[in-house]
């Protein structure tokens, strides 16, 4: 017999909020993370990306707190967008039960950030080195958490904040719950979980590195100058929204300037941009107002926009286990939606780690070079370069020999659903 919310023992207050969000069911993640930790066990939850992580934390955690006062909670992401994102369902959840948060990024001004800290909301949502920055006012203390949510903690090993973590335990009671999420558990992971975690419940729902299932995968071998044609050639296939990923600051800059030049209405967010761009982009993306959001990685986790039918992976990701990020920011909820992959010949190392990971190879796809929109940026690209040669096709870079990935399944492609068109 499948569960259901009630049977999860949670109170009228969060069932009540879970029908506003009209939650019918629980997802897998939250079946199995929500009874261990509203028993107040510590727990490593992996997922795929869109499963409801967020909410397998939230919920169990306002049942623990119902009734008491203070600061008990502390939730710590890698990313301002991840926090926002976070604190969007806890104000949601929060409302019910009459809780209180306080978001601590960079990039927002400091006095505010003590000032409501001071106000000792139920929940501190944080990135790790601003509230690293915060603390060490010695303005505000954290004596009253009682739990420890590590969201992503993953990104967060990958980005460096471990000192901030360790620095941050040492802020914190060493008695506490502490849940730990994650589409991706690797050994860097695991090795810290079992340092930081007391005995932990290990819901595993999906094998750390699975794609979301209704994501249909495509894979492009081309050589660097065809990446512009085929980024507009797919643009104008279809009008669905797309969210395109670049390796760096300089890089996503540029596609949005090529995007608006072709009159597609596109935002841009990166490091460089102030905290205020970042959220005016995002906004205006999810409102429709963008049909295309460019963005590096601080975009592959917390965005959680209902309707993005095409990921385009512009460059392949730093790190491969973000791969299963960035694509799981389509196909969420249930839908269905699309991840159109560019590689290069020199990309064979980072492709073949990017297949490791996932256990399968990407769907190769032909790339429409007969294309009108196709002909006609290559043609332009070659002009503006004063070259005058046309390429040749490039063929799929040769990865190394490291065998058939394991599991994998020949034969079949990810199949979806009619693709779901941007507001």
């Amino acid at each position: 017999m499948s569960a259901t919310f009630e049977s999860l023992g949670l109170s009228p207050e969060s069932l009540a909020a879970l029908r506003r969000a009209r939650f019918k069911t629980p997802t897998p993640i939250q079946a199995q993370a929500i009874p261990p930790a509203l028993a107040g066990r510590d727990v490593v939850g992996c997922a795929a990306t869109g499963t409801g992580k967020t909410a397998a934390f939230l919920l169990p955690l306002m049942e623990r707190f119902r009734g008491q006062e203070g600061t008990l909670g502390l939730i710590l992401a890698p990313t301002r967008e991840l926090v926002m994102q976070i604190a969007e369902q806890a104000r949601f959840f929060g409302a019910e039960h009459g809780f209180s948060h306080a978001v601590v990024i960079g990039g927002e001004n400091m006095g505010d950030q003590l000032k409501a800290l001071r106000g000792k909301p139920t929940f501190v949502i944080a990135t790790p080195g601003r509230l690293v920055d915060v603390l060490s006012t010695r303005e505000v203390k954290l004596q009253q958490v009682r739990a420890l949510v590590l969201d992503e903690a993953d990104r967060m090993l990958d980005m460096g904040f471990q000192p901030q973590l360790e620095e941050l335990f040492r802020e914190i009671p060493r008695e506490r719950q502490t849940l730990l999420f994650s589409a991706t558990l690797g050994h860097a992971v695991t090795e810290f979980a079992q340092r930081v975690l007391r005995r932990p419940v290990r819901t595993e729902v999906t094998r750390s590195g699975t794609p979301a299932p209704r994501v249909e995968q495509k894979l492009y071998s081309v050589k660097p100058d065809e990446k512009w044609a085929l980024l507009l050639t797919l643009m104008a296939r279809d009008e669905d929204s797309v969210l395109v990923f670049a390796a760096t600051k300089q890089r996503a800059d540029k596609i949005q300037q090529v995007l608006k030049r072709e009159g597609y209405k596109a935002a841009c967010i990166h490091s460089e941009r102030t905290q205020n761009q970042r959220k005016q982009a995002m906004a205006g993306f999810e409102r429709g107002k963008y049909r295309c959001l460019v963005a590096t990685d601080i975009a592959a986790r917390g965005l959680d926009v209902e309707q993005i039918g095409h990921i385009i992976n512009f460059d392949l990701p730093h790190s491969p286990e973000d791969y299963v990020h960035r694509i799981g920011r389509t196909a969420r909820a249930g839908a269905s939606g699309r991840a159109s992959t560019f590689v290069t010949e020199e990309d064979a190392e980072r492709l073949a780690a990017v297949e490791k990971v996932i256990r399968s190879r990407i769907p190769p796809a032909t790339v429409p070079r007969r294309d009108p929109v196709f002909i006609s940026e290559q043609e332009r690209y070659l002009a503006e370069r004063g070259d005058a040669r046309r390429p040749r096709a490039a063929k799929r870079p040769a990865a190394k020999k490291l065998g058939p990935p394991a599991g994998r399944t020949p034969g079949k492609r990810a199949t979806t659903g009619g693709q779901r068109k941007a507001r």
